[in-house]
């Protein structure tokens, strides 16, 4: 196939461009998945092969060695990004997430510190080939015409096998859900259009159907799985805050494990574990997030709709009419009002707040900057400005809905010296574990200072408080489980324990907390604050994929991203698939251990793959709301 670059054609840099394309395939495949797929190799050479001969077919002679050089620095660049990505996600973003490339300004000091100098290993041939390149070009030669037309014929010849080579290896592998095991076995280019396929399909699907009929759908096959033992049981605690305020707290990066867990005789959350001793504690709950992070936790628990995974849902689906907690509660009088201490353009958030119908967003220019962190104000001044503004509403008389984002607690764990009370052992010190401990420490501290305010102002007996982890804080690359668990004196798990959040609900007038054992996942927390103030979410029209965890015996809920999609928790195991549900990996809930016979949960599996295909499908049929 490559004959022709014998006399002229072989100072045509191609063949250059093509060898170091693959050994940077090579390099991210050893990055990602720790190991080499020679056929998910086969599958890269193929595209970049039927790369370049696109652009010996398109360039002219003069600038094609520009423009291959090109190719490779492009091609390095998102190799380059992708790593870092998958080094944070545990997945491989797909062309969606450059939606994204807006928001990295804004976190610049959590993106470098997810970078690792071998990295950098993508752009050494860029540094050591650039003099050889010029040579090259100031010695390059042209082509006659005759030998141009051959060499076209021979060119496009090679680019039909590559886009049969590569059609195939693609057809073949499109219908395996676990996107990690697909962008192993398709290659980076083949994952990127299998991902573009898929989604097209999708749009087209739901921009076919009837929402009215998908809601049919999604209500039969939810009434198909046995979520309660007695299913015409009252509903327990149905109402027993209606009227009342409401305020939900999301934590920035804040794990179960730290509640109840002490530190050289130091309550690591003396506040949280207060309130979770006075409140409704739900220890068994997880992270549903997709390529929003925390700006998917607000969506989902306002809207109890699972994310999609191919694209943060304030930035995709920010121009829906999206039903949700404030629609509701504003239809019986509440004000709807969210605080961000962070530029509401931040993820997309003036587009998903009108989405939500919030009628108020404080974000950044409210908050007098303290420079706790990148974000500038901390979580004392999120509270400070927040009960100021509910106060008023409070003073009227006016029941609210108020939701408060903190970020004291971002990665990369960075708190200023002068609010880092917290002492560290020895071996702690200047590490992702202890900065981590001395993050949450303080946000913890800070929530502490809300409920002082909502005391002194006369707010906490008329006031739900709902504070729940946005996602996941410790990377496994940086703490180590078997770090973690020796330092701590805990049994950590890199799955379990990763993305096990804490969930608590207060009450007024409740001071006998109820630990509620019951596992569930982000899309929960709605239906079950929906409980309490007395809704009915289905009464408003208002499909909620999750379910109240105070009424329920029984419950599977998916997760598609840092876990790939497929997986599923229910009251016994995490399942993680790997090319399908018989190949996949089981973990006891209760013991973290594996479970070598899962055959049982193959209809959960089945389950919760149409249900999460029904959500994306619902969610694209929403209508679009005026600008």
């Amino acid at each position: 196939m490559l004959s022709f670059y014998k006399d002229d054609y072989r100072r045509s840099p191609m063949i250059w461009i093509f060898g170091l394309l693959l050994i940077k395939s090579v390099l991210f495949r050893v990055f990602l998945f720790g190991e080499l797929q020679w056929d998910g190799l086969l599958a890269d050479a193929a595209a970049w092969l039927g790369l370049l001969f696109i652009v010996e077919l398109v360039t002219a002679a003069r600038w094609r060695g520009i423009a291959y050089w090109a190719v490779n620095l492009i091609v390095s660049v998102l190799l380059f990004a992708s790593t870092v990505y998958f080094s944070y996600y545990g997945s491989v973003p797909t062309y969606t997430a450059l939606k994204a490339l807006d928001q990295v300004n804004q976190i610049q000091d959590s993106v470098e510190s997810l970078i690792k100098n071998v990295y950098y290993i993508y752009f050494l041939d860029l540094v050591i080939l650039a003099i050889l390149y010029i040579v090259r070009m100031v010695r390059g030669t042209r082509v006659s015409g005759r030998k141009r037309i051959g060499h076209a014929r021979i060119v496009l010849g090679g680019l039909l096998v590559c886009i049969v080579v590569s059609g195939t290896i693609v057809y073949a592998g499109n219908d395996i859900p676990n996107e990690l095991e697909q962008a192993e076995g398709l290659g980076f280019i083949g994952y990127q259009a299998a991902a573009a396929w898929e989604n097209q399909s999708e749009k087209a699907m739901a921009s076919s159907g009837n929402i009215e009929e998908t809601k049919a759908e999604i209500e039969a096959l939810m009434a198909s799985y046995s979520y309660k033992d007695q299913p015409e049981r009252p509903a327990i605690q149905f109402g027993s805050a209606q009227g009342k305020n409401v305020i939900v707290v999301q934590m920035e990066a804040f794990q179960n494990f730290p509640l109840h867990l002490s530190l050289g005789g130091t309550e690591l959350t003396p506040v949280l574990n207060k309130l979770a001793d006075e409140s409704y504690y739900f220890p068994h709950v997880y992270q549903q997030i997709g390529q929003g992070n925390t700006s998917d936790a607000e969506f989902m628990s306002n809207t109890s709709i699972y994310p999609t995974g191919e694209i943060a849902m304030s930035t995709g689906y920010g121009n829906r009419e999206l039903p949700s907690m404030p629609r509701m509660l504003q239809s019986r009088g509440y004000e709807a009002d969210t605080f961000h201490v962070n530029d509401v353009a931040f993820w997309d958030r003036n587009k998903m707040y009108p989405a939500i119908h919030f009628d108020h967003y404080y974000d950044k220019p409210y908050y007098t900057n303290d420079h706790f962190n990148e974000f500038g104000a901390s979580d004392e001044e999120l509270y400070r400005v927040a009960v100021d503004k509910l106060q008023a509403l409070h003073e009227q008389n006016k029941p609210f809905y108020a939701q408060m984002v903190t970020v004291s607690s971002h990665f990369p764990f960075q708190v200023p010296q002068d609010r880092a009370p917290l002492t560290l052992p020895a071996e702690m010190e200047g590490t992702q574990l202890g900065n981590y401990l001395q993050a949450i420490h303080y946000t913890d501290y800070a929530l502490g200072t809300l409920i002082d305010k909502l005391k002194a102002n006369g707010m906490w007996d008329d006031t739900v408080l709902v504070a729940y982890g946005d996602h996941f804080g410790l990377q496994p690359d940086k703490a180590s489980a078997e770090q973690i668990s020796e330092q701590l004196g805990i049994h950590y798990d890199d799955r379990l324990s990763r993305f096990n959040i804490p969930l608590i609900i207060h009450v007024p007038g409740q001071n006998d907390g109820q630990v509620v054992d019951q596992p569930g996942g982000q899309l929960d927390i709605m239906p079950t604050l929906a409980n309490l103030l007395g809704v009915k979410p289905a009464d408003e029209g208002v499909v909620a994929f999750g379910h109240d965890l105070l009424n329920i015996d029984h419950n599977v809920f998916g997760m598609r991203y840092y876990l790939p999609t497929g997986s599923f928790f229910n009251n016994d195991i995490l399942f993680v698939p790997g090319k399908g549900f018989d190949d996949g990996t089981a973990y006891s809930l209760k013991t973290m251990q594996p479970v070598n016979d899962f055959s049982k949960y193959r209809t959960d599996y089945d389950y919760i793959m149409k249900l999460m295909s029904l959500s994306d499908e619902y969610v694209q049929q929403l209508p679009k709301r005026a600008p």
